[in-house]
C-alpha cells in the first residue's frame, strides 16, 4: 500500500481557521507555528466580525499593493502603517519593560542617522539659525542615582520648518541639528539648539489618506530624540516632548508617554545664561535619563 495522503479538516466558515492552521507541518518551528497560528485565528476572526463585501476586501487589497509600492530606499510605508495603528509603540512597550525609576522607551522613527560625529559639550546643533534658542544641560544616571560616566549619546530634531537634514538634502545643512555627546564624570552633558515643533509624518501616500479618512491628525508632538548607551547598562531610545504643543494627546504615531514630557522654562535674564554663547532669552531643558543596569 502506498503512502496516504494526510487528512486536513474540510473548509468551513464556522471552522475556517482551524482549517488554515492544520495544514501547518508538523516539523515547521514552534515558534513559527505559535506566530501564524494566531495571526490566522485573529485575521479569520475579524473577517467574521467585519463581513466584508467583496468589493471592501478588493480594496483593502489595493490599500497594501498602494503601501508597498510606497516603499524604496528612504521611505517605509508599511512601517508608517505600523506606527500610526500604535503597533510599533506596542512592540517597543513588550521589549523594553523597565523598572518605574527608568527612562522609558519610545520608537526611534525614520530620520536616525548613524555616525554622527561626537562633538565638545556646548557645541551649537543648530546650523540653520532658524528657531527658539534652547538651552539643554542632561543628566544621565542609573536607577540607584549614580552618575553614568563616558555614556554616548545621540540627539537629533527636525528644524523649525518641521523637517529632518536628510529630508532637505541641499536646503538645510548637512548635520543640522545632529551630535552625539559624552558624558562626564557626574554623568553631565550639554548643548545648545532650539525650542523643537510639531510636523507633520509623511501624508501623501496611503497611510496619509488613510489618517484623513479617519479625521487623524498627522502631526507629530514636538520632541527631541536622544538615544543613550553605556557599557553595562541597557540603551535607550527615547524622546522629550514639549508640554505645550497642540499635538501632545494625538501625535501620530502614540509616542508620548507622560514620563517624557519635559519641563521647558523661559530664561529672559542674560546674567541667568551662565555657559558661553548661550542667547538670551533662551529656553532651558534639564533632564535626567535613567538607565537600567544590565540584568546578567
Amino acid at each position: 500500500m502506498g503512502n496516504r495522503a494526510p487528512s486536513y479538516p474540510l473548509f468551513s466558515e464556522r471552522r475556517s481557521a482551524l482549517a488554515v492552521n492544520a495544514r501547518i507541518a508538523p516539523d515547521v518551528s514552534p515558534r513559527l507555528r505559535e506566530i501564524v497560528t494566531a495571526v490566522v485565528e485573529h485575521l479569520h476572526a475579524a473577517v467574521k466580525q467585519i463581513e466584508p463585501t467583496h468589493e471592501e476586501w478588493l480594496a483593502a487589497i489595493r490599500f497594501l499593493t498602494e503601501t508597498g509600492h510606497m516603499c524604496d530606499e528612504w521611505r517605509q510605508e508599511f512601517i508608517l502603517l505600523s506606527d500610526v495603528l500604535g503597533v510599533s509603540m506596542l512592540v517597543d512597550a513588550i521589549n523594553h519593560r523597565r523598572p518605574g525609576s527608568a527612562t522609558e522607551n519610545t520608537i526611534l522613527g525614520p530620520f536616525f542617522v548613524a555616525g554622527t560625529p561626537v562633538l565638545e559639550h556646548g557645541a551649537n546643533l543648530c546650523l540653520d539659525g532658524k528657531g527658539e534658542p534652547l538651552l539643554v544641560r542632561a543628566r544621565v544616571v542609573d536607577t540607584d542615582g549614580q552618575p553614568v560616566a563616558n555614556a554616548v549619546v545621540d540627539v537629533w530634531q527636525a528644524n523649525d520648518d518641521g523637517f529632518y537634514d536628510v529630508q532637505q538634502t541641499g536646503i538645510q545643512p548637512r548635520g543640522n541639528l545632529r551630535g552625539k555627546f559624552v558624558t562626564d564624570a557626574g554623568g553631565a552633558f550639554w548643548f545648545r539648539s532650539i525650542k523643537p515643533r510639531h510636523y507633520p509624518i509623511p501624508n501623501d501616500g496611503p497611510v496619509g489618506k488613510l489618517l484623513a479618512s479617519l479625521g487623524r491628525s498627522p502631526n507629530r508632538a514636538a520632541h527631541i530624540h536622544f538615544i543613550i548607551d553605556a557599557a553595562g547598562h541597557e540603551p535607550v531610545i527615547t524622546h522629550v516632548f514639549t508640554p505645550d504643543c497642540p499635538y501632545l494627546a494625538e501625535d501620530a504615531v502614540f509616542g508620548v508617554k507622560k514620563s517624557l514630557i519635559g519641563d521647558f522654562e523661559r530664561v529672559a535674564d542674560a546674567a541667568s545664561a551662565a555657559k558661553p554663547g548661550v542667547d538670551s532669552p533662551h529656553w532651558l531643558l534639564e533632564p535626567t535619563f535613567v538607565l537600567q543596569n544590565n540584568v546578567r
